[in-house]
């Protein structure tokens, strides 16, 4: 840094605020009470999508129900990369992937996943199995590292008949869905050492004792102790009130005591996004046990404005990064 030189607070990307001001007229309040607040975050997601054109590619899919032991089943959606389901044993890479909202809100259904999880098959010639995990607090932990561990069993176990390759799987997630994903990898090492080759995780959230949050590039008048208080309100949601259950590696896995023999990675992170902190300390910690990894910060970019592929430049440029990445693991790469 040169001499007589001050740090500069984190600017929000002009792209970022433009698209934010282009989709506020369409999002409606959302009411504090858990179903309200679903029911209306769908709403808007719906209206946000059809303002801003976001047509899901015409590509195959199927839905399958997962039993869970002891939990309710989960719901998986098949994508292929084409608009024909992939033949049996094509030896395709299979991405496990499990959405983002807080563990709250959010699904395969909703308009947005739907058509990021079409265009990322079509765009790296994979085939995705997105697990539609229930909501928090209606359920709780373990509820969701349970039913996203059976879908990747599923995965795993029909891989073949998929079009797929059961030595080509990867898993991801963005936010909560990135927290269940390296939960799965956990759950993987631990029970099963399936062969991960890749873990995708997209703003995770990976300590849910929020000490690994990092408020200061969101906003001036954001004090950092009402981004805490928001983040302990969605834990206690999908946790319960008993704060040692936050420490449980399955469900905070960047304070699991190893995270050594764990897939290779790579984490996005956005410099304005309080969840900033747990992505990087979790790719240090994947670094110092051994563990291949690619991290990558976004700068003037938001929790969630990496998503807003087609108006967000960057979010042109992760979604690049991430189809890159997925088109390696082909065999004919």
């Amino acid at each position: 840094m040169p001499r007589g030189s001050r740090y500069r607070r984190p600017m929000l990307d002009r792209a970022v605020a433009a698209h934010e001001a282009e989709i506020a007229p369409f999002l409606a309040p959302e009411p504090s009470d858990p179903a309200g607040r679903r029911r209306v975050a769908g709403e808007n997601d719906t209206a946000v999508s059809a303002a801003l054109g976001v047509s899901p590619r015409d590509s195959a899919t199927a839905e399958h129900t997962v039993p869970v032991s002891d939990h309710p089943d989960v719901r998986v959606r098949v994508y292929w990369p084409g608009p024909e389901p992939t033949p049996p044993g094509s030896g395709l890479p299979i991405l496990v992937y499990f959405y983002g909202g807080g563990f709250t809100i959010a699904g395969i259904d909703w308009v947005s996943w739907d058509a990021r999880f079409r265009e990322r098959a079509h765009d790296a010639g994979i085939v995705i199995v997105a697990a539609d995990y229930a909501h928090a607090p209606e359920q709780r932990f373990p509820a969701q590292p349970e039913q996203c561990w059976s879908a990747f069993e599923w995965a795993f176990a029909h891989a073949e008949e998929l079009g797929g390759s059961a030595d080509r799987l990867a898993v991801g997630g963005a936010s909560s869905g990135g927290d269940l994903a390296a939960a799965v990898t956990l759950l993987n090492r631990d029970r099963a050492a399936r062969p991960v080759v890749l873990q995708l995780l997209e703003n995770p959230a990976l300590d849910l004792t929020i000490g690994h949050a990092d408020a200061r590039g969101v906003s001036a008048g954001m004090p950092g102790v009402i981004v805490r208080k928001a983040g302990r309100m969605l834990v206690r949601q999908y946790i319960g009130d008993d704060p040692k259950a936050a420490r449980n590696p399955y469900a905070s896995p960047l304070l699991a005591d190893s995270h050594a023999d764990l897939p290779p990675a790579l984490i996005i992170t956005s410099e304005l996004d309080p969840l900033r902190g747990d992505g990087e300390a979790y790719a240090r910690a994947l670094s110092d046990a051994g563990v291949d990894v690619t991290a990558v910060r976004f700068v003037g970019q938001t929790h969630g404005s990496l998503g807003a592929t087609g108006s967000v430049p960057s979010a042109d440029v992760a979604h690049r990064l991430i189809v890159t990445e997925l088109r390696r693991l082909r065999a004919d790469s």
